[in-house]
């Protein structure tokens, strides 16, 4: 499986005595190119960067230890954000202006991405991209700079209308909106009205709260003002551990319909922590869940990316560094946050190889655009061209039988 991938992806077999390239004007050094990644590594969002990382990390492991592509090992040079605006801006300036990397690489959340937008405009005559962010916001994907950036994943607009029509189609029809209180929430919010106006509905009740918020927070104001508007569902547009509070919440004052999140609040690291609350209160917090992802779920084995995945996560998925780690984390075995990292590296590992062995940032949208078509095993094919900077449309649905997630394939439990 590993040695199938390799072929379709890269078109060659891996070799250690690849041939060395020449210095290039955008490469950092000779035989090696540095992507640059800033993402938040501590606060209350730190499970996503980490996860995020150790997903990448596990396939560009693989690659670099069979002698990398077209004879350059591929690094990825990483810097905490915190999940704020201001440090993304000040990382992104140094990646470029003092790292040289070859281009920006999986960035993580809204707030962070959309702020360093205008920088890129600045550095438009340097040809330098961002490459595959954490993010399904539609600024990513529209002008004035949607051109500087590729996506891979489904957008927030994607994922909320999916979530809206599955339950307007079940007769609920007075939904919800709890939101965080920033553009990464006011993104998936807006994707949220316009699916209910599409169908003739409006936003039932709404509440936000502030970036940042922990598991710990009171979240009855928020579940009070929801109430207000008798939902019939909710659709969540926030972080993991401000999810999972909102969840405890409502569950404990009665709220007690289905409860939507999209992919962005990172479902594993949320349902461990309702876990957590489950076992000290003695009740279900998990119950009438629907996450939506814009990858595959883990366990579906019969996707062979998803093969491949899971065996090198197990044997090359790797910790950020320990100067990135000032808090105590605990890594999952699997997530859905390092699967789309590990789809990340992946795509960035075939746009090298089709960028030659003397790789040029100013030839990286042909290069993008001679890869639509490809499958990163997923089934899929991708789609990219010059308008098009999104590769991939797919919403995926889970739900948590047993404390674990699996495919949300009927939801019929639901109907009214």
């Amino acid at each position: 499986m590993l040695a199938y991938l390799s072929i379709l992806l890269l078109g060659w077999t891996f070799c250690p005595a690849a041939a060395a390239c020449a210095e290039t004007r955008d490469a950092p050094q000779a035989r090696e190119l540095v992507f640059g990644m800033s993402a938040a590594f501590s606060g209350a969002s730190r499970g996503l960067g980490i996860e995020y990382y150790r997903g990448v990390s596990a396939w560009l492991e693989y690659v670099n230890a069979r002698g990398g592509v077209h004879g350059r090992s591929l690094r990825i040079l990483a810097y905490d954000d915190g999940y704020d605006p201001v440090p993304t801006i000040r990382n992104t300036i140094r990646l470029v202006r003092e790292d040289n990397v070859f281009a920006l690489f999986s960035y993580i959340g809204t707030p962070t991405t959309t702020r360093v937008l205008p920088l890129l405009r600045h550095f438009e005559d340097e040809h330098v991209y961002l490459l595959f962010p954490l993010s399904g916001a539609q600024p990513l994907r529209e002008p004035p700079h949607g051109h500087c950036v590729y996506n891979l994943r489904a957008s927030y607009f994607q994922e909320a209308r999916g979530l809206v029509q599955h339950f307007t189609a079940l007769g609920r029809r007075r939904i919800a909106v709890f939101y965080q209180a920033d553009a990464y929430g006011r993104n998936g919010w807006d994707g949220v009205r316009r699916a209910l106006e599409d169908e003739g509905l409006s936003i039932a009740s709404e509440a936000a709260y502030n970036r940042g918020a922990l598991f710990s927070g009171d979240y009855t104001e928020e579940v009070k003002l929801l109430a207000q508007g008798d939902p019939q569902a909710v659709i969540t547009v926030g972080s993991y551990a401000a999810t999972a509070g909102f969840i405890r919440d409502a569950r404990d004052h009665g709220l007690n319909v289905p409860i939507a999140t999209v992919s962005f609040s990172d479902s594993d690291n949320m349902l461990r922590l309702l876990r957590s609350v489950s076992r000290q209160r003695n009740r279900d917090y998990t119950a009438d869940l629907v996450c939506a992802q814009v990858v595959p779920s883990y366990e579906d084995i019969s996707l062979p990316v998803v093969r491949c995945y899971r065996k090198l996560m197990d044997q090359y998925a790797r910790m950020p560094s320990r100067e990135l780690l000032h808090e105590p984390y605990n890594p999952h075995q699997y997530s859905f946050v390092s699967l789309e990292g590990f789809l990340n590296a992946m795509l960035l590992t075939r746009l090298v190889q089709e960028l030659g062995p003397e790789p040029r940032r100013s030839d990286i949208p042909e290069a993008m655009t001679r890869l639509s078509g490809l499958d990163l095993g997923l089934k899929r094919p991708l789609h990219f061209g010059p308008q098009d900077r999104q590769g991939l449309d797919e919403v995926y649905y889970v739900t948590v039988r047993q404390g674990r997630f699996v495919p949300l394939v009927d939801w019929t439990e639901w109907a009214q």
